[in-house]
C-alpha cells in the first residue's frame, strides 16, 4: 500500500470542529456529559490512571466511574482547557506553564497520560462528530492534540 500525504486541512479543520466543540464544552449538560466521557473513559480503558483521582469516591467499576458527578465535573474543566488551549495554539506552553509543574512536580502525573488522554479526545470527538470526523480532520486534529498533551507534560521530561 503507498501511503498519500493528506493535506494540510488543519487550520480549517481546527476553525470548524472549535466552533461546533465551544458550544459542546461551555453548555453545562453537554459539557459535562463529554468531558465526563473523555474523562471516565480514560479511567476505565487505563485503569492505572485511577490513582490520581482517589478524592472523587468510589472508581470501582466502569459504571462507577462514568456515573461519578466528580468526574463529569473535571472532565468539562479538561474539555474546557482543551477548547482554550487549541484557541492559543502560538503559546501552548505559556498557557500550561502552571498546570504543568502542578501535574508533574507536584501530583506527579506520569508525562504519558495526557498522550492518552489527547487520544480520548480524539475518541470522544469522533463520537460527537461522527459525520464530520472525516479521516482528513482525525488526521488535522492529531497534531494540535498532542501539541497541547506536550505542553501540559513539558515539566515532567
Amino acid at each position: 500500500m503507498i501511503a498519500r500525504k493528506l493535506p494540510d486541512l488543519t487550520p480549517w479543520c481546527i476553525s470548524l470542529l472549535t466552533r461546533r466543540l465551544l458550544p459542546l464544552a461551555c453548555e453545562a449538560s453537554l459539557g459535562e456529559k463529554a468531558g465526563g466521557e473523555i474523562l471516565g473513559s480514560l479511567l476505565v480503558v487505563y485503569p492505572w490512571t485511577q490513582r490520581y483521582f482517589e478524592t472523587f469516591g468510589y472508581l470501582g467499576s466502569d459504571c462507577a466511574i462514568m456515573g461519578n458527578l466528580k468526574v463529569k465535573a473535571h472532565g468539562k474543566k479538561v474539555l474546557i482547557s482543551f477548547v482554550k488551549a487549541v484557541m492559543l495554539m502560538d503559546d501552548l506552553k505559556g498557557t500550561f506553564a502552571m498546570l504543568s509543574d502542578l501535574y508533574c512536580n507536584k501530583l506527579h502525573v506520569d508525562p504519558e497520560n495526557f498522550l492518552l488522554l489527547s487520544n480520548m479526545i480524539l475518541i470522544i470527538l469522533a463520537t460527537h462528530f461522527s459525520e464530520e470526523f472525516t479521516l482528513q480532520i482525525q488526521a488535522s486534529w492529531q497534531e494540535p492534540t498532542n501539541a497541547v498533551a506536550n505542553a501540559v507534560a513539558l515539566k515532567g521530561h
